[in-house]
């Protein structure tokens, strides 16, 4: 055997840590970086949150697994809180974003099917989108790159042009089952859907007997200032995916259902072995026990403008470097003039994680607990790398 013993399909940056306390990430020598990459929006509350910490160690002293052929306690309080909270009467539990996604789409065929409608399976996705890495989600996604190698295509997706109205009107036929779309596209460049975007969709749905779908597993959970981003369109969905924030860290994610979108998913037409199990539980319903107090939200929306303002303030002074500001909440992008790639690692250089993203965006997802300091920390450091890329350029 020559090399790593791992699969060669990460990139990885060259850098290996050994402990996260809050917004910090540290490596063996000791050097301390500010973490705005936050997991790939994973860490809701960064690192080493001791609610997150207790829920966990309680958990695991007690109790880790025992399937989903019992009643799982936590699970039933997660459900009940996340129902509660949103659009949903159903919620089914899952390890990842991709498993929440497949979830979803299965929930929408078999709605129609078990309604006498078997030949509406195909659903409308958007050019840009991410939605996994199975052979499902990666199709729903559309990106070649994705797709090369894995062989036919799984069939039952038909993409349309972000934000065109009309060809997704087109592409509706008497097959389709159900229209999936990011609130905030995150992988592809952190692209807002308008709000009158997202009514003209759910009228649409409404009007011809399709299931809204909504992938938040990036933009949800508080990201964008509320618990999740449909409620800024006042719309709500069929269905909705989830995972990443709601474990701070740790894999879960669920697939969130009306009643009526719910009722073919009957005893055993979909399972889980992992999904739901009570460590997951414990440190969702931690998670939630933070995010959902009093003025949790508002702080975050507070935090994120004091943010956009001074990212807008340096991408006056350096358009070279940072051509534009985008997203909402803690789910910004710098639209990059340089190559993405490149501003990432100047980043990088001043101890500051960024994500690179589609549209040559560099992602910032900082944890959702980041101080006022901290974020002018962060952007001193932003400052002065596009300041270095700026000098590198003249």
């Amino acid at each position: 055997m020559s090399g790593s013993a791992l699969y060669e399909t990460f990139a990885r940056a060259p850098l290996a840590f050994e402990k996260g306390e809050g917004v910090w990430l540290v490596t063996k020598d000791g050097s301390r970086y500010l973490d705005f990459a936050g997991g790939i929006a994973v860490n809701s509350l960064g690192h080493g949150h001791p609610k997150l910490v207790s829920a966990l160690t309680e958990q695991a002293a007690k109790l880790w697994h025992t399937s989903n052929l019992y009643e799982i306690p936590g699970q039933t309080r997660l459900g009940e809180r996340l129902v509660a909270a949103t659009f949903a009467d159903k919620v089914f539990f899952t390890n990842s974003g991709a498993e929440a996604l497949e979830c979803a789409i299965k929930t929408a065929r078999r709605y129609h099917y078990v309604n006498g409608r078997p030949e509406r399976f195909r659903i409308i996705t958007f050019e840009g989108a991410f939605h996994g890495r199975t052979l499902a989600t990666i199709a729903a996604g559309g990106q070649q790159k994705y797709l090369e190698g894995y062989g036919p295509k799984v069939e039952g997706f038909d993409q349309v042009p972000f934000g065109d109205m009309e060809a997704l009107e087109k592409a509706i036929t008497p097959e389709t089952a159900a229209v999936l779309i990011e609130p905030v596209q995150g992988e592809g460049g952190i692209r807002e859907v308008p709000a009158q975007t997202m009514r003209h969709l759910r009228e649409l749905c409404d009007r011809n007997g399709l299931l809204l779908i909504l992938d938040e597993v990036q933009s949800g959970v508080g990201r964008t200032g509320r618990l999740f981003a449909y409620e800024w369109s006042g719309v709500t969905p069929d269905l909705m995916a989830i995972a990443k924030g709601i474990g701070g860290g740790f894999p879960v994610g669920a697939c969130l259902a009306t009643d009526e979108a719910a009722a073919g998913m009957t005893a055993g037409v979909h399972g889980t072995t992992f999904g739901g199990n009570p460590l997951a539980m414990a440190v969702g319903n931690a998670v939630l026990d933070v995010i959902l107090e009093d003025g949790f939200l508002d702080e975050v929306a507070r935090k994120a403008l004091l943010m956009k303002q001074g990212l807008a303030a340096i991408c006056d002074e350096f358009p070279d470097v940072i051509e534009g500001v985008r997203g909402t909440g803690l789910m910004l992008g710098l639209k990059c003039a340089l190559s993405n790639a490149k501003v990432n690692t100047a980043l990088r250089e001043e101890h500051l994680l960024a994500v690179p993203a589609g549209d040559n965006v560099v992602r910032l997802l900082p944890p959702l607990t980041v101080s006022d300091d901290e974020i002018r920390e962060a952007l001193r450091r932003i400052r002065n790398a596009a300041q270095g890329l700026s000098k590198a350029a003249a």
